[in-house]
């Protein structure tokens, strides 16, 4: 490793996804640095650090899945609990965000959850962001200091293409995803459509219309995660309906929650990939429709980048 003005690195994780935080401190060839964190009786948190942190470049690696108000605020003690020991530099990994569909006033009367938990980051003592496909790119904005944010696709693309499968499509769930469906389309050098769909209340989803071709084709349909499945089961079933051969998903993050693994069992799906910036749950590890890829040589190396001083943007090339 080159030479640095930053100090040593040192990873620490939280509670939320150790499984991610060692696999990541494997690549870097480091070990994960040790800490003590318990709750008491009435569930308040309490942490201690067990290594000297002074002078150091620490990353903390917490996503704020669930349950996302304990691993937010078991994160903002460790962030203190590291800025009062005098470390360097505090960088806050955080693979999934959570609160991020909360991103502005969609009705009156209502928060904008999203840059309050950034302003709790920041306010705890963090220096840096380090992130993985934040559900609106515009949340980086929300924060006032350095955000690098990465993208999955620099793991799902590849898988994707190994698969080497004819007559591939690249299917937006919804308007709002179009951008993230073509970049995979022009990467993958396939066609792309959409699902033209009506919200009619949170988590649920009633599909109208497809806009493309998918007539026996093999459709992909690219998010940035998926919740109760509600709006993958409705889509798959307008992509079979509308002459699909087969319909596959793949996402960054397999939030996966209340029905939906039985969901997904019950549907159309033949497969969906995704990736463990949320910790895979063994549910979720023997389900024959769901396969897991690490992010944790992009998070590694986006680490260890961020330590030499040198270009992060480079890990987006494919």
């Amino acid at each position: 490793m080159e030479q640095n003005l930053n100090g040593r690195v040192l990873v620490f994780s939280g509670r939320a996804n150790v499984e991610l935080a060692e696999d990541i401190c494997k690549y870097m060839k480091i070990e994960l640095g040790r800490t003590v964190i318990k709750d008491f009786s009435d569930e308040e948190i309490y942490v201690r650090i067990e290594e000297n942190v002074r002078g150091g470049d620490v990353f903390v690696i917490q996503p704020t899945c669930y349950p996302g108000n304990t691993n937010l605020m078991e994160l903002l003690i460790m962030i203190d609990a590291l800025r009062r020991s005098s470390a360097r530099r505090i960088t806050a990994v955080i693979p999934y965000y959570g609160y991020a569909r909360q991103d502005r006033k969609s009705e009156p009367r209502v928060p904008i959850t999203s840059k309050l938990v950034a302003d709790l980051i920041v306010t705890a003592g963090t220096d840096r962001v380090l992130t993985v496909d934040l559900h609106a790119g515009q949340i980086q904005g929300f924060f006032n200091i350095p955000v690098d944010h990465l993208f999955s696709m620099k793991v799902l693309i590849p898988y994707l293409q190994s698969l080497d499968l004819k007559d591939m499509v690249v299917i937006s769930p919804d308007a709002g995803g179009v951008e993230r469906a073509r970049a995979f389309a022009k990467r993958l050098g396939v066609n792309l459509a959409i699902i033209d769909k009506r919200r009619e209340a949170a988590n649920e989803a009633k599909a109208m219309n497809i806009i493309g071709d998918v007539v026996d084709k093999v459709c992909f349909v690219v998010d940035d995660m998926i919740d109760t499945a509600g709006t993958l089961v409705e889509g798959t079933a307008a992509l079979l309906e509308a002459g699909a051969r087969e319909v596959h998903a793949c996402c960054t993050h397999a939030v996966l929650s209340g029905p939906a693994l039985e969901r997904i069992s019950k549907s159309g799906i033949k497969s969906i990939v995704a990736t463990n910036t949320i910790p895979v749950r063994d549910t979720m590890k023997n389900h024959p429709k769901i396969k897991i890829l690490s992010v944790a040589p992009l998070l590694g190396e986006a680490i260890l980048r961020i330590n030499q001083e040198t270009s992060v943007s480079s890990l987006f090339d494919l």
